[in-house]
């Protein structure tokens, strides 16, 4: 009777380890099932967030006695759109504002008045006269800090005031955050691009430096064609000087390795390594490599 069950025992384990052995599989697809969209979601935190740092270049400010100053800037934006308020770059707290379905949230006056009862006065006196800046549509602005919260479908940006470029004088490099809030769900699915049109409807890349030389060259043709004018006839008789032929326009195919790419656009601006997959930044294009191919252009 004993060594029956005995058997009976032995043959009941041997059913329950060999169905668990068959079960391993199943689990292991159940786990990574449930595992990898939480990774890819982190992983696609992680490349947009480095994708904007890319784009937006964070300014460097220090300070001495004479008070806050750029120690490098970063990239240059104009603001498109009035209604940020923000608060000089010395003071203790900075203000949030919120950018969503193409209109500026200024923060409340209530949490204003709260913030002056904790921090005291925005100034550090009196006398120093306004306490909080309004930014106005054309004000030129450097982003200091990007953060991307999947989650929460919103993107932070921090600015400061280019008080050189705004001729502010004296000096006082207001500051803010501003939250671009996105619809619920999307932006997990939104490309850089996407986001970065997004941030342009606010906060647009200044093309001040393009209009300074486009401003030389105008200058230099305007003084030439009044030479013309004083030439008269002499330079009307002239015949225009042949012009070269057009150059062969730059092509960057899907599939070209990274020395192509060198070879037809020079070196870029900047490169995000990412591992496997890099994003070379041009001027006015960024090229995405996997494992050191082209795999798209932007």
């Amino acid at each position: 009777m004993g060594q029956k069950f005995e058997r009976q025992k032995f043959v009941r384990l041997k059913f329950v380890r060999q169905n668990f052995v068959r079960m391993i599989p199943a689990i292991v697809v159940v786990v990574g099932c449930t595992m990898f969209p939480l990774w890819r979601a982190s992983a696609q935190a992680v490349t947009l967030q480095e994708q904007l740092i890319a784009q937006y270049k964070a300014v460097k400010m220090g300070s001495d006695t004479s008070g806050y100053s750029v120690i490098e800037e970063g990239t240059l934006l104009a603001i498109q759109k009035g209604g940020l308020l923000g608060v000089p770059y010395s003071e203790k707290t900075t203000l949030t504002n919120k950018y969503e379905g193409g209109t500026v949230h200024g923060p409340s006056s209530l949490l204003v008045s709260g913030k002056k009862a904790i921090f005291g006065h925005f100034s550090q006196t009196q006398s120093q006269g306004q306490t909080t800046k309004l930014f106005a549509k054309g004000d030129k602005i450097y982003p200091t800090k990007i953060e991307v919260n999947l989650e929460k479908d919103m993107v932070t940006m921090g600015i400061v005031a280019c008080d050189t470029c705004n001729k502010t004088d004296p000096p006082t490099y207001n500051k803010a955050n501003v939250v671009f809030q996105f619809p619920k769900g999307s932006l997990g699915k939104a490309s850089a691009g996407e986001v970065e049109d997004t941030i342009g409807q606010l906060l647009a890349i200044s093309d001040d430096s393009q209009q300074s030389q486009g401003g030389d060259q105008g200058g230099q043709q305007g003084a030439q064609g009044g030479q013309d004018q004083q030439g008269g006839g002499q330079q009307a008789a002239q015949q225009p000087a042949a012009q070269p032929p057009p150059a062969e326009p730059q092509t960057i195919e899907k599939g070209q390795t990274t020395d192509q790419v060198q070879g037809s656009l020079g070196k870029p601006d900047k490169i995000v390594n990412l591992g496997a997959k890099q994003i070379w930044v041009y001027k006015d294009l960024k090229v995405t490599f996997l494992n050191g191919k082209v795999s798209d252009v932007q």
